[in-house]
């Protein structure tokens, strides 16, 4: 198998023709690998001496020469037989192996849901549209401008003009077990007046390691929310200790739209996830809510920035950590308004717990504030356990282990809450596997159907948490 390093334009070339791609988009890859090759990792100085993704060995990256139709699905059984009771798809390695429409409603016929590639082809004006649209903004970060050009996979969803999506549109995608890495591109778009919500979990096999390669996830997801639409995307990343993930997603809001991330960062040795929300019309909305549980070695390098371009626009994020033994994070995040942006309001904060002495967490919020009459602001915060309250749930007969627990979980609930019950117990189910040591992945056992059980009797978290901070109330 090729490997990153020796990726050259000639294979993306090669690439653009194996999938007998229009001009237009050869065009665009080998532009956006162009700019891949003069970036470094990080742009930013400033970030630079923080960040972990020259942990990232290109020589160790294996490249699939080829698709495989023939993928093993073996250990995600659970999760296929999910999808014959709802809306999604599978997708193991660049292989789309199960997709499921049925059940979607009554304008099933007019929701598309497909690999990338086809949607090229059946549906080119709606892609090109998307795709040319920003087609400048992939110069930012190195990685962006590597899964923007040298993708082999992608997923197309597009939900047209005042349709609602009732029920989650679930995407499994998991890394194949020749310890191949996956370069992917997704593209969704919500049109004009329509409400959707996409639920995606990534997994990959059990693996031993070794020195000699390193797979990963390298995938670009970006979102278009058309006039007065509303777009949820949750991802829940559960990959073995051994992988490594650089994660990008983007989102480009329109008038009176909002776009919802919402995002539990479990496995994987080294994660990357960068999140930019860019609300372009007036009155639109963005909100990013992040759950991060790492532990061993594990290392979290989170960016999610703001940038309000519309009148009245509203952006939030809020990421929480929790870090155990020698595992460290590093949220960074940009509030941006621009010079039309007038009215806006937005809140940018990331916080962590620190488990153990040898866990470590850095924060490097900012604003960049080109106008007046707005409201801006960020926040963050690392601190150790309380031993206090330690000392509180030990006298009321709690272990020490479960003491942590119970702390952990009064910290993380208020984001969790935002999620509707299954995914917050799906969420809950994570933690509890990631705390115990236990494998990552969904599985239709008895634990997790008795938190599915509570969460769906729980009352909804009505008021917004955003609205708790001083500068809201």
């Amino acid at each position: 198998m090729p490997s990153l390093l020796s990726l050259s334009l000639e294979d993306i070339r090669a690439l653009s023709s194996l999938y007998d791609e229009p001009d237009w988009m050869r065009q665009m890859r080998e532009q956006n690998f162009t700019k891949y090759q003069s970036l470094p990792n990080e742009i930013s100085p400033l970030y630079s001496k923080y960040s972990d993704a020259n942990h990232l060995y290109p020589d160790r990256i294996k490249l699939p020469a080829e698709s495989n139709s023939s993928e093993s699905t073996d250990y995600l059984a659970d999760r296929m037989s999910e999808l014959d009771r709802e809306v999604g798809l599978m997708r193991v390695g660049s292989t789309i192996v199960k997709l499921n429409k049925s059940g979607i409603g009554s304008e099933g016929d007019a929701i598309i849901i497909d690999d990338l590639a086809k949607a090229v082809k059946s549906h080119e004006g709606k892609v090109k549209d998307a795709l040319l649209k920003h087609i400048g903004d992939h110069d930012v970060d190195k990685f962006l401008a590597l899964e923007s050009s040298a993708f082999r996979s992608g997923i197309f969803i597009y939900v047209p003009k005042n349709i609602i999506v009732e029920n989650p549109i679930r995407l499994v995608c998991a890394l194949s077990q020749d310890t191949a890495s996956s370069i992917s591109r997704n593209l969704f778009i919500a049109d004009e007046g329509s409400k959707c919500t996409i639920v995606q979990e990534l997994y990959s096999p059990t693996t031993a390691g070794s020195s000699s390669v390193q797979q990963g996830v390298f995938e670009l997801t970006e979102c278009h929310v058309g006039n007065g639409s509303n777009l949820e995307m949750i991802t829940l990343e559960a990959l073995d200790s051994n992988n490594i993930s650089f994660l990008n997603k983007k989102a480009w809001v329109e008038r009176d739209a909002k776009m919802s991330w919402y995002q539990g960062l479990f496995g994987g040795q080294t994660s990357r996830c960068k999140v930019d929300s860019i609300m372009d019309g007036t009155g639109s909305s963005a909100e990013d809510v992040e759950i991060i549980f790492g532990n061993n070695t594990q290392s979290f390098d989170i960016t999610s920035n703001l940038n309000h371009i519309g009148r009245h626009s509203r952006g939030r994020v809020l990421v929480k950590s929790v870090m155990r033994d020698k595992s460290k994070s590093l949220f960074k995040g940009m509030i941006k308004i621009g010079n039309d942006a007038k009215a806006s309001e937005s809140y940018l904060a990331g916080h962590a717990i620190l488990l153990d002495k040898d866990a470590k967490s850095d924060a490097i919020p900012g604003l960049e504030i080109e106008t007046n009459e707005v409201k801006a602001t960020h926040a963050a915060s690392v601190a150790q356990l309380d031993e206090a309250q330690i000392y509180y749930l030990m006298c009321r007969g709690l272990d020490l282990d479960s003491a942590k627990r119970e702390i952990v979980s009064g910290f993380l609930e208020p984001l969790s809450r935002r999620m509707g019950p299954t995914i917050r117990a799906w969420i809950n189910y994570l933690l509890e596997n990631k705390w115990s040591g236990k494998p990552l992945i969904l599985k239709a056992d008895e634990a997790l159907e008795q938190m599915l059980e509570v969460e769906r009797s729980r009352y909804r978290e009505s008021q917004d948490l955003f609205e708790k901070h001083y500068k809201y109330r």
